[in-house]
């Protein structure tokens, strides 16, 4: 019986094992058809990446935890089965994916300056991009997790900042976020500082609170240089008929 017991809680860690890596591969082929091989691998590697940051930062933090799902064109997640117990944990999980992700974006920068090589440099401006987008202050976006250990009210700045989006590109994905965000926003508006959920789930600390927004500001700034700085160097370097 005991045996028949593991076995089952082996398939079952082999079945999540295999879904993550069947919705990765799944990914991999889509954006190959369209990107292209190489960038495909390397762009879906950058998500996978990215949500090993969220996974490693709630298993730091004691949280069970689901491996990454991905879905072409949406991008990918985990799955928390823990909730955060407070928003110091909530904002630790969230801002170890766009970190780890910017580190990733990184490797993927250096090695295309040092090897010349263009689609590999395109894969580090979508990790950057990818990444300073995820900033966004506004739940779900790892950003609105971030920025809500300083208050859930500085969600209602991530609005304006979606709406200037929408209208610069226009795209049903946008759609879906507003949609995804309007409880959020809603929960926003309704927020207080003297209620229960601000004396026990937000309560945090000045000094937690200046770390954490220190943070947050820091990598905020360094993606929105290096998304600038890689897309002009993507450019010229495409202009110049450089090897891809």
């Amino acid at each position: 019986m005991l045996k028949l017991l593991l076995l089952l809680l082996s398939g079952a860690k082999l079945g999540k094992l295999l879904t993550s890596g069947g919705t990765m591969l799944i990914s991999v082929v889509v954006y190959a058809f369209i990107f292209g091989w190489r960038y495909a691998v390397g762009f879906v590697a950058l998500l996978f990446v990215h949500e090993m940051g969220h996974y490693l930062a709630a298993r730091q933090r004691g949280l069970n935890v689901g491996l990454p799902t991905f879905i072409p064109f949406v991008g990918a997640w985990i799955e928390l089965k823990d909730m955060p117990h407070n928003a110091e944990t909530e904002a630790y999980v969230g801002l170890g994916g766009p970190l780890v992700g910017t580190v990733g974006a990184l490797v993927c920068y250096f090695l295309a300056r040092n090897y010349d090589v263009t689609w590999l440099l395109a894969v580090a401006y979508s990790g950057f991009f990818l990444n300073l987008f995820n900033m966004i202050p506004l739940s779900p976006f790892d950003g609105g997790r971030i920025t809500a250990v300083l208050s859930p009210r500085i969600w209602l700045l991530g609005v304006p900042v979606l709406g200037a989006l929408f209208l610069y590109r226009p795209s049903p994905m946008l759609i879906l976020v507003a949609i995804l965000a309007a409880p959020q926003v809603w929960r926003a508006i309704k927020y207080r500082s003297d209620s229960e959920e601000a004396a026990t789930y937000y309560a945090v600390s000045g000094s937690t609170k200046f770390e954490y927004g220190f943070y947050y500001l820091a990598l905020l700034g360094f993606l929105a240089v290096m998304t600038h700085d890689v897309h002009e160097m993507l450019g010229a370097a495409r202009g110049a008929g450089g090897p891809v």
